[in-house]
This record gives C-alpha cells, structure tokens and sequence, in this order.
C-alpha cells in the first residue's frame, strides 16, 4: 500500500490519506472544492465543483494517473438541484465516461455543497 501525498490539493481535514494506490489501483478520499494554495472553500456550486474535479485530477497525477484512467466516481451533493450544473462540469473532466454514483446527502464537511471520490487505475 502507497500513500499518496501532494501539495497541489488540500491537505486531509482528519486522520486519512489523500489518496492510496494498492494493486495498480488508486482510491482518492473525497475532495471538497477547497483550493490548496488558500485553503479555502469555493463559494459557488460550480466552483466548488470545478476545485474538487482539479483536486482529484491532482492526486491522480502524483500516483502517476489521470482523469482518462477513472473507472469509478462518487459525488455527494448537499443539493440535488445542482445535478445538472455539475453534470455540466463533470462532463468536461471525465470525457471516459466512468462509472459513477450520484446522491444527496444531509451535509458535507465545512458546509461544502459537493465531494468527490474516485478509483482509478495507475498507469
């Protein structure tokens, strides 16, 4: 098992990992849209949204993957309106189309309105 640390997304707000690679797999915590040079979390939906989807492209990239190797997303939406705004959004990253789970939950950390997770294989 390989921890994988970057300074280009946020630091892990608890006791885990920014992302693990384990058997050619990388498995990323869930990112907020907080921007790791502020540590501040975008004000809008689609910002947030935005920020997170570059936070995890991130992670990626330090375990020596990409958005193209994802073969499985989970979003959590404290608003299930903002469906198609981040359908929007997460249709420009993920241009492989990877298996995803979508649902809204009752909040997330810091009051966040988005937070992604993604399994990925290592190049």
């Amino acid at each position: 098992m390989i921890k994988i640390e970057t300074q280009d997304a946020p630091k892990a707000l608890g006791p885990y990992s920014q992302g693990i690679i384990v058997n050619g797999m990388i498995y990323t915590s869930g990112m907020l849209g907080i921007n790791p040079n502020t540590n501040v979390l975008e004000e809008t939906i689609e910002l947030q949204a935005e920020q997170a989807f570059k936070n995890i492209e991130a992670i990626l990239k330090e375990g020596n993957s990409n958005l193209d190797n994802v073969v499985k997303t989970t979003v959590y939406l404290s608003n299930l309106a903002n469906f198609g705004i981040v359908n929007d959004i997460y249709d420009k990253y993920f241009l492989s189309k990877p298996a995803r789970s979508l649902c809204e939950v009752k909040s997330l950390p810091k009051g966040a309105l988005i937070e992604i997770e993604a399994i990925a294989q290592v190049k």
